[in-house]
């Protein structure tokens, strides 16, 4: 937005350069009323314009962040997962060494 303001005053010296350099050039006439209309809608169009690319750039800049945010989520949840991983894998290896006192009962009793 900042650059969009620097080319409009860039633009604007550049019209009244020109002006300036007109043969017939008199401050009274920059003043007149067909002078002024030009000046007006210049800045018009110039408002418009600038609302346009700013509302564009503003989109895409909002649409980037939230793209970050998911990203940064994700990674939050795979951390939280792999951590989920790595205590189960713990407690399988844990209940794998010791052995298991309810498997090996005797079953000869049932009937």
């Amino acid at each position: 937005m900042k650059n969009l303001t620097l080319v409009g005053i860039i633009l604007l010296a550049l019209a009244f350069l020109l002006y300036y350099m007109l043969p017939e050039f008199s401050m009274v006439k920059l003043f007149e009323p067909i002078s002024l209309m030009g000046i007006l809608a210049g800045i018009g169009i110039g408002l418009i314009i600038g609302g346009i690319v700013g509302y564009v750039s503003k989109g895409s800049a909002l649409k980037e962040e939230q793209k970050r945010r998911e990203y940064k989520q994700l990674l939050k949840e795979k951390a939280e997962l792999e951590k989920l991983a790595a205590e189960k894998s713990v407690n399988q290896s844990t209940t794998v060494s010791t052995p298991l006192t309810s498997d090996k009962k005797n079953t000869q009793n049932w009937y």
